[in-house]
């Protein structure tokens, strides 16, 4: 989930506003998550997690962006394509899906994401070893982090890329639970 700021301010996501006022990449009063309703006030049963912890939101935001400093662009909708599959997040899945192919990503790559390891062809060994770190980080609670998964990126990523790595499939898999926490609905994408 990519978001976008300035100093002062963070964009919402995922929401349709009801009788709300957007100025630049704010939106303020009465916000709806895309589909679910709501009474004649405006609210419904999940919060704007942007609006209701902006200091958060923004620390979130700050996190992505510092996450992805280095990475090639495509690794990383690759990586967050996979952590999106993996929780189920449909929100997110269109948002980065979309990001990757305006980035150039092919429909070839993007249909094999969730089966990289029966079409590995389609992945360097970079990114294979990537995509193994992902599903293990993700999948944290199940057996850890292997050591054999753990070696394979490190031989070939460096520390500071590594870092970079792992800091960007934690904030994928913290945006995929706002997302999923908050009921995002895929194809509701308003950092635009």
């Amino acid at each position: 989930m990519v978001m976008t700021t300035n100093t002062n301010t963070a964009a919402t996501t995922g929401t349709t506003t009801t009788g709300a006022t957007t100025t630049g990449a704010v939106t303020t009063g009465a916000v709806t998550p895309a589909g679910t309703g709501g009474d004649a006030g405006g609210r419904t049963g999940r919060i704007d997690f942007a609006k209701a912890a902006p200091k958060v939101f923004r620390a979130l935001v700050g996190f992505d962006a510092a996450a992805r400093e280095g990475l090639d662009p495509a690794l990383v909708e690759l990586i967050q394509i996979r952590a999106s599959h993996l929780n189920h997040c449909a929100y997110c899945l269109h948002m980065h899906t979309n990001d990757a192919r305006k980035a150039g990503e092919s429909e070839d790559r993007l249909h094999m994401v969730a089966v990289w390891r029966e079409a590995r062809h389609f992945f360097t060994p970079k990114e294979q070893a990537a995509l193994a770190l992902t599903e293990a980080v993700t999948r944290v609670a199940d057996a850890g982090v292997p050591d054999d998964v753990y070696a394979e990126a490190a031989a070939h990523f460096d520390d500071a890329e590594l870092g970079h790595v792992l800091a960007l499939i934690l904030t994928i898999n913290t945006w995929n639970r706002v997302a999923l926490s908050t009921a995002k609905r895929a194809g509701t994408d308003e950092r635009r």
